[in-house]
């Protein structure tokens, strides 16, 4: 086991693009460390770069106390799972966990033990005389993790390892493999654009965009205080509401480019009583989601033009647009007028077009 430390990490390529902008993680020994962000924010390749994978165009990653910027893949002492498995397909379970021992000349008790015991630990002992053909996503997904933890390596690495499964599959291996890496104890960094499974997997969460570091910390430090409006609304789903500043009609100490944030399950419809000093609003239901045990309130702010200013990018809801999440199936109608209200200590806000935190 070690840590890993990434100073001023970066990399440029020969046609001037820079994917990664100078990048300061530190993962302490034992810890999981999950990077996300939106496709192309840099997340895989910098895993990819502790990996060895990739070159880096200058910075130091130190695994374990020693700088691996020279030192080949082989000889890090990691284990990576990709997302597509890199399964032998003509080689049995057994087989395809033993490869990587067999090339390194361990003796063959030594790779039984190691194969049996990953088995044992994976439910895959039935299964290791089968193809990866005869098995499902699941499986494969696990044949590939067993396959990285008879290395003993000190260091996994994942690279989202479960794009490839259904919805209640993934939820399932999610779980899992928070499970393993508690009993193992090993260091592990986890790239995912899937900002649940982030939340849920992570010691240590690092939100990442544009090639740079948007916010590092616990992942309900993260949800409760973001540093950015990036990050307040890529974490949370549903995201957060965003509405300029000048329009609330509480004073804030802020300047008219602020921007304010409220969490859909933040707000109460007004009937439900609320302390004073609370943001109200005035809303008109334009849809409705039941999902369940809760409901997706979709409603216009009336003359909210300038909210262009925050929600005008493709994919994010229409000027003005407020989402609210009320407890239980029975939410108001479409068309109808409410009023909600969001409690000051539940505001939050942001300056500097966005890219700063300002406690209230």
């Amino acid at each position: 086991m070690a840590n890993v430390t990434l100073r001023s990490v970066k990399k440029a390529y020969p046609n001037g693009f820079e994917a990664i902008k100078g990048v300061d993680v530190d993962v302490p020994d034992g810890q999981f460390c999950v990077l996300v962000g939106p496709s192309g924010c840099g997340k895989s390749t910098l895993l990819r770069m502790v990996a060895g994978l990739e070159t880096i165009t200058s910075g130091e990653i130190d695994i374990g106390g020693r700088i691996v910027n020279q030192i080949e893949p082989a000889d890090r002492d990691i284990a990576m799972v990709f997302q597509n498995y890199a399964l032998y397909p003509h080689m049995s379970v057994y087989n395809n966990m033993a490869y990587g021992l067999r090339n390194r000349g361990m003796p063959k008790p030594e790779i039984d033990t190691r194969v049996q015991e990953a088995a044992r630990i994976l439910e895959l002992s039935a299964m290791l005389h089968r193809k990866p053909g005869q098995l499902s996503g699941g499986q494969r997904q696990r044949v590939a993790m067993g396959r990285a933890i008879v290395r003993q390596p000190k260091v996994f690495l994942f690279d989202e390892p479960l794009s490839n499964l259904d919805a209640k599959l993934r939820i399932a291996m999610r779980v899992e493999i928070r499970k393993l890496q508690r009993r193992l104890s090993t260091t592990s960094i986890y790239v995912t654009h899937d900002q649940l499974e982030a939340m849920t997997l992570a010691d240590i969460l690092v939100v990442m965009n544009g090639g740079q570091v948007e916010q590092i910390g616990n992942p309900l430090e993260i949800y409760q205080k973001p540093a950015t409006t990036f990050v307040a609304t890529f974490i949370g789903a549903p995201p957060m509401n965003l509405i300029p500043a000048r329009q609330a009609s509480i004073q804030l100490p802020v300047a008219e480019d602020g921007i304010i944030g409220i969490r859909p399950e933040d707000f109460q419809l007004a009937r439900d009583g609320m302390s004073d000093g609370s943001l109200p609003f005035d809303l008109t239901v334009t849809a409705i989601e039941h999902v369940g045990a809760e409901t997706y309130v979709y409603a216009l702010r009336p003359q909210a033009g300038d909210a262009e200013a925050v929600s005008a990018k493709p994919g994010e809801p229409p000027p003005g647009e407020i989402l609210v999440r009320i407890p239980g199936q029975q939410g108001p109608a479409i068309g109808e007028a409410i009023h909600v209200l969001a409690p000051r200590e539940k505001l939050h806000l942001f300056v500097a077009g966005g890219r700063k935190r300002v406690d209230l």
